[in-house]
């Protein structure tokens, strides 16, 4: 049998999966849909009880004027106060600024299209060619779509017709813009059109160097990706050197040319904000919900206006439809601010339960920062301590950070799986993983570990773990084969 969710809880997983810092623009949409709910941060607010069932009231009224009476129901809902409708509370720990620390960014597509504005095209059937084509761009940069897909796309959108010539045409304008490689169509493409930009943009320094690597990329781009240093040096009759130099320009060039543009934006206007604090008082640990994205929430008092107006004017006279609808429309309002109001309360104290179970189970990492003292530790884990279930604590841990002392850490890295050591002590992954990075970032380039010798190293080092093991903790970390990782 299928459980079925009510409104309620599916605004409460879909607070649970947001960070701190899209946390306010979420309410922000809240208060401008609801005029119910409002911000306050008085010390107490009245609000009523809306546990009375009005709409199954009256459902056989004719639909002309009706001898529904609404008195006792106004009373009840009237009389039941209470001060349980606001979101800012003590029990979470200190309070923070609400100052949002997140600036306003310019996604990579919004620059394209202001290079494209600030360009100009000859004809208004060029830029659309043009938008079409900066809309089609994925995050990494690259057009994966095909000319003749695009020519499709525009004649369904836009009934034009275009031809293949036009849309190679204007491609090549875009392929000019910044960052250099944008628009490129495969590795290679991108590769050598960061290449050219530098060469055009170079004076005799690295010239020849530059032209060489073109060179390597538009004649033996497999060779070079397979590493196949001793060929290349016999096809161009060149030294270890003035490969290496030619090797060195191609990787200095960017695989992913938006990163550069995402990643400028982030450094200058994108900070991370922390969903939880910890602080160590003198080796206690406190944990605190970071609040500066919540405002205090309440119900509109003119709400509750409205309905005592309707209690007065209709005391002892028979009600209309029409004075139902209305009640019926402020009920629907306060419910739908009450139901938000305690969505928030609520993401509040999962957060703060979640966190908690997790700062106990991590206690020795928290207080030294050491990441061999990271322990053990999945989902199940945490659902068990906090009763919650194992989709609630994913929820919790997705997107969000904490902050300590040793610097901001996501909180879904100190989910890891665990492995038996020699001695029979069981370590987390976390723990392998940082052990074989280190190993390899201090390996011979020119003659580096295999999986197999990797393997070795871990277990003289006590870790029982098998090859494909190390082959996929390797990949996990994005580090490439052996073969790819040499050097000259």
């Amino acid at each position: 049998m299928l459980q079925k969710l009510s409104p309620q809880q599916i605004q409460l997983m879909k607070l649970l999966q947001i960070p701190t810092a899209t946390l306010e623009e979420r309410i922000k949409e809240e208060l401008e849909s609801n005029p119910a709910l409002e911000e306050g941060d008085e010390d107490y607010n009245e609000v009523f009880d809306l546990d009375t069932d009005f709409d199954n009231e009256e459902k056989a009224e004719s639909e002309d004027t009706t001898d529904y009476e609404l008195d006792d129901y106004l009373n009840q809902y009237l009389e039941d106060e209470s001060d349980g409708y606001k979101t800012r509370g003590d029990e979470y720990g200190e309070e923070h600024d609400r100052t949002i620390p997140v600036a306003v960014e310019n996604t990579f597509h919004d620059q394209l299209n202001r290079q494209l504005g600030m360009m100009g095209m000859d004809t208004e059937v060029d830029e659309v060619i043009a938008r079409q084509i900066i809309g089609s761009i994925d995050e990494d940069g690259y057009l994966r779509r095909e000319p003749n897909a695009i020519i499709d796309d525009i004649m369904f959108s836009q009934g034009i017709e275009v031809t293949k010539p036009d849309v190679l045409r204007v491609l090549g304008i875009i392929q000019r813009f910044d960052p250099p490689g944008v628009g490129a169509r495969d590795l290679r493409e991108c590769l050598l059109l960061q290449l050219q930009d530098k060469i055009d943009k170079s004076t005799q320094e690295n010239t020849r160097a530059r032209i060489l690597a073109m060179k390597i990329l538009v004649d033996y781009f497999d060779e070079f990706t397979k590493k196949h240093y001793q060929k290349l040096k016999r096809t161009y009759n060149i030294s270890d050197s003035e490969l290496k130099e030619a090797i060195d320009e191609i990787l200095k060039l960017n695989p992913k040319p938006a990163s550069t543009m995402e990643e400028s934006s982030k450094s200058s206007n994108h900070y991370i904000v922390p969903d939880f604090i910890i602080h160590n008082r003198d080796g206690e640990l406190e944990l605190s919900l970071n609040n500066k994205n919540a405002p205090d929430l309440r119900i509109n008092d003119q709400y509750a206006e409205m309905l005592r107006g309707y209690r007065d004017n209709l005391r002892g006279k028979k009600s209309t439809r029409k004075d139902k609808e209305a009640i019926l429309f402020i009920k629907q309002k306060i419910d739908s601010a009450k139901w938000f109001i305690d969505a928030i309360k609520q993401r509040q104290d999962t957060l703060y339960r979640t966190m908690y179970a997790i700062m106990q189970f991590q206690y020795d990492y928290f207080l030294t920062g050491d990441e061999r003292r990271v322990r053990p530790m999945i989902l199940k884990d945490i659902a068990e301590v906090t009763g919650l279930d194992i989709s609630t604590v994913s929820r919790v841990a997705n997107s969000k950070f904490v902050q300590t002392e040793f610097g901001t850490k996501r909180l879904k890295d100190f989910f890891s799986e665990s492995m038996s050591t020699s001695d029979g002590n069981e370590v987390s992954t976390v723990e392998v993983k940082n052990i074989l990075n280190d190993i390899i970032g201090r390996e011979n380039k020119k003659r580096p570990h295999s999986d197999e010798k990797l393997k070795d190293m871990l277990q003289e080092k006590g870790y029982n773990i098998a090859r494909r093991t190390v082959a996929k903790y390797r990949e996990q970390l994005n580090i490439p084969v052996a073969r790819l990782r040499k050097g000259l």
